[in-house]
């Protein structure tokens, strides 16, 4: 997932179901003479499991699972991942792996178990083609994880402030404002003119991302690397027009500065202070749980401006240190299959990357009550087996978070875009080379 601090791809922390008792170990040191064997499963984000869990249980009564979460912020996870696997203990049973992060983790893939010799490869046909691809190591050897889900953008919007702001609050009417990014910041203006008492746009880290994603994978296919792994920050032209256009929103005076994932952040959901946010389909279970019950039916889900996107997606993974492989092969199966993907759709709305879950009337019809009963379905699955994936580099996240943190400079006007642009380069060539 989705998604990112990233899908950091994507949210809030993590309750755990209350038949899940959440432990410090790697889910080893037990047998099934003793009872039932513990599958520890890490995550971060809204991955939307809790019922998967108590189904596979149920189904396996030897097998008791747990999940540990850091919530959404990938700056903690990953390193607690990295440190893990090199130590060769105190990672889960399963582990998930954020998209962005999954080349580097591929780097050495003696840390985790080839699915290939567990009979995966029977599964291809169950995710599109891309994303089983990516999970891949190079010489398509090895199988490194199963994917979870992609992230089919769209763009959720306040209907209560658009109506304040004298704007259309149609889903339809909506989208048709900005076919183009450059309209999104004209209707931004007139919403600010205004003066509705909340920002237009949450955080321009967030936009810079998702056009980004866009302008990429309408164009060459990467972005702050190119396929052949070679750091492109400062000649990628998808990297400075996402910029230029970022740094036209903040200019325009359209971004909230609420630094994504914060409790600033939060905190904004829930008082309105914001009328948009880029919204692929793993932020609707984000929103939701943000902004509480009282906004349900104050959301709605329009087209993204530009042409389509993919932001977020990830993989769970099965560590060699696991004392359990077998076992948790077989869950990450299940978690992975159709209907587990389905199952977490419904849950937080994480699209799947099955082309059969896809195909399938749960999905292709689904609505959100929560979101004005938005057919999410068409909106976000409709198009997903198009959808054109970006290509991650070796040091993506660090690279991600430095353009970012220059992103952050600006919109706070700490630094004026000339300058930022140069931190960003500057900076990301030092994360790259570390």
């Amino acid at each position: 997932m989705g998604v990112i601090p990233r899908r950091r791809l994507a949210a809030v922390a993590l309750a755990a179901a209350t038949a899940l008792v959440v432990t410090a170990g790697c889910g080893g040191g037990d047998s099934a003479e003793d009872g039932p064997i513990t599958l520890t499963v890490d995550v971060f984000g809204q991955f939307g499991y809790e019922q998967l869990y108590q189904e596979y249980m149920a189904a396996h009564p030897d097998v008791k699972i747990v999940e540990r979460g850091t919530g959404g912020n990938l700056d903690e996870y990953s390193p607690k991942l990295t440190q893990w696997l090199a130590a060769g203990k105190g990672a889960g049973d399963i582990v998930a792996i954020e998209e962005g992060l999954l080349v580097e983790y591929k780097a050495n893939p003696g840390n985790f178990v080839n699915l290939l010799d567990h009979g995966a490869a029977d599964l291809k046909g169950n995710f599109l083609d891309w994303k089983w691809n990516a999970g891949l190591t190079a010489d398509g050897k090895q199988l490194i994880g199963l994917g979870t889900d992609v992230g089919g953008m769209a763009m959720c919007y306040r209907k209560d402030l658009f109506a304040k702001a004298g704007l259309p609050t149609e889903r339809d009417a909506v989208s048709k404002l900005w076919p183009t990014w450059a309209d999104y910041i004209r209707v931004g203006e007139q919403f600010a003119a205004k003066q509705t008492g909340a920002s237009f746009v949450d955080a321009a880290t967030n936009t810079f991302n998702t056009i980004l994603l866009q302008t990429a994978g309408n164009a060459q296919g990467y972005s702050y690397y190119d396929t052949s792994d070679n750091l492109v920050v400062d000649s990628n032209p998808a990297v400075r027009q996402a910029w230029d256009t970022t740094m036209d929103i903040v200019d325009s005076g359209l971004a909230g500065k609420y630094l994504a994932w914060s409790e600033e952040w939060v905190s904004a959901f829930k008082q309105a202070k914001f009328a948009t946010i880029a919204c692929p389909a793993w932020m609707t279970g984000v929103i939701e749980g943000n902004a509480g019950p009282s906004a349900k039916g104050k959301w709605d889900i329009a087209r993204v401006p530009g042409n389509g996107g993919n932001w977020g997606g990830s993989y769970l993974a099965v560590p060699k240190q696991s004392k359990h492989q077998a076992e948790a092969i077989e869950l990450a199966k299940f978690l992975t299959s159709a209907k587990g993907q389905i199952g977490a759709f419904k849950a937080k709305g994480p699209l799947p990357s099955s082309p059969q879950a896809l195909d399938d009337p749960a999905i292709a019809d689904a609505t959100n009550a929560y979101f004005s009963d938005a057919p999410v379905g068409q909106i976000f699955a409709a198009g997903a087996k198009n959808l054109k994936p970006v290509y991650m580099g070796p040091k993506n996240q660090a690279v991600r978070t430095e353009v970012e943190n220059a992103v952050r400079t600006v919109e706070l006007g700490q630094r004026s875009p000339a300058q930022g642009w140069t931190d960003a380069v500057t900076n990301a060539k030092k994360a790259a080379a570390k």
